[in-house]
């Protein structure tokens, strides 16, 4: 007997794949908070940092954008809530999320016994890498952050611009996914600045991830892609740079959103 042919309702099933999921941010802060005495220092804050984005950080003086930022990248613990890297929960598998981190806190204290090629080594080295990766990246670094010049001089004897931009070497030596930068260009000269600012972006367009705290919102305007509005310990807006801006310049939109400044005159006894 000949087989039957084939009919529409007989046909073999299709192997069907399902939909990929979703990439998970480069960041993902989910309900921090965090008191000190008497003061909410980070109420309950939650926000997503995507992949590839060049990210913004920005409110008054004790808004809470340092704070979060130490508890988000695991140097603070938080009262409540935690934080995920690449979808690696920071306090529950912190050394595989550190891995994919590099750091640069605002007033870090560093090795200043050493020289800096030294530091940066040892950096390199406590981070995983062998002796003579570090060093040949150290090398690259010292180039490129233009510290060359400076020998075998203590970290110690550095101007305040060089030990930021040492500091930025160690966040970077690694080579994470996801940097994260408090106030970078404070103290820095502006050649340096424009050096640091063509790395960042090199490696944001490489498809790294930056996210940067400042109080300069120009700095802000022109180099992120994206910002968030921290103030009293709460994301007041957050989304594209021009989404957040609306229309205005992000200094005026930011004092829009903040409040604070002064129209009157003030200090009369100092126009005399």
């Amino acid at each position: 007997m000949a087989p039957l042919a084939a009919t529409p309702d007989h046909r073999p099933p299709q192997a069907t794949s399902a939909p990929p999921l979703p990439e998970p941010p480069a960041l993902a802060v989910r309900g921090l908070v965090k008191v000190f005495d008497n003061l909410i220092a980070v109420a309950d804050l939650s926000l997503d940092i995507p992949t590839g984005s060049f990210y913004g950080i920005v409110g008054p003086n004790g808004a809470g954008k340092t704070t979060m930022l130490t508890m988000a990248t695991g140097l603070l613990t938080p009262d409540r809530g935690t934080a995920y890297v690449h979808g690696i929960n920071i306090w529950a598998e912190p050394t595989p999320a550190k891995k994919l981190l590099g750091v640069m806190p605002d007033g870090m204290r560093l090795l200043d016994k050493l020289s800096g090629p030294d530091f940066l080594t040892h950096v390199g080295m406590l981070r995983g890498l062998d002796r003579e990766t570090a060093r040949s990246r150290t090398t690259d670094l010292l180039n490129a952050l233009d510290l060359r010049e400076t020998g075998r001089t203590l970290i110690a004897d550095y101007s305040a611009g060089m030990t930021k931009k040492i500091a930025l070497g160690a966040a970077l030596i690694h080579s994470p996914t996801v940097v994260v930068l408090d106030e970078p260009f404070e103290s820095v000269d502006p050649i340096s600045s424009s050096n640091i600012r063509q790395i960042l972006q090199t490696f944001v367009a490489s498809g790294g991830t930056v996210i940067l705290s400042s109080h300069v919102m120009a700095t802000v305007q022109k180099l992120c892609t994206h910002v968030a509005v921290i103030d009293h310990g709460r994301v007041l807006v957050a989304g594209t740079t021009d989404d957040v801006a609306a229309g205005m310049d992000l200094d005026d939109r930011f004092a829009q959103l903040v409040g604070g400044r002064h129209n009157d005159e003030g200090l009369p006894w100092l126009h005399s």
